[in-house]
């Protein structure tokens, strides 16, 4: 008798960074392909991954305008063979020259930081990282945030109450 497979996830998100609309101040995104081996593909598609505390940044040794994204997790693959990958390794990521460069040099001359908010298929099944251009919260900003949060939904519940 054959074993159900697990279900695998064609299109559609696989991770999702909740954390760091939390932390950082979300100014612009950027969609970026990444450039990954078939067995992460396969643990991907598995809907295995985790980008907390992973972020973007310049490829040491690399070109001037090389991204890529670190310490985000993309577990082994239990069935691949000997040629299976690293969980954390760096992934360099697909973008075009003139936008990396002004990402760098945001991040150099003015103290932002490139953070991974979704990581998904598209419509073609191709895996992409959605990047977020951000800047660090404050223990204030974030109480401020929460504040904002819980009244809009106090407002929505007395909206929805009165009619």
């Amino acid at each position: 008798m054959k074993q159900p497979r697990k279900a695998i996830i064609s299109t559609g998100m696989v991770s999702e960074n909740r954390r760091a609309r939390y932390d950082y101040a979300v100014e612009s995104t950027l969609e970026a392909g990444l450039v990954l081996s078939g067995s992460e593909v396969k643990s991907l598609r598995l809907g295995q991954a985790n980008l907390n505390d992973s972020f973007a940044g310049a490829i040491k040794g690399g070109g001037e305008a090389d991204i890529a994204l670190y310490n985000a997790y993309i577990p082994e693959y239990a069935k691949a063979t000997i040629f299976q990958h690293e969980a954390r390794r760096p992934r360099r990521l697909l973008m075009h020259k003139r936008e990396a460069r002004r990402w760098l040099a945001s991040v150099a001359r003015e103290g932002r930081t490139i953070v991974p908010l979704k990581l998904y298929f598209n419509d073609k099944g191709i895996a992409k990282v959605l990047l977020g251009l951000a800047t660090g919260k404050k223990q204030h900003d974030k109480r401020d945030t929460e504040k904002k949060r819980d009244w809009d939904r106090e407002k929505s519940r007395i909206m929805r109450d009165k009619g």
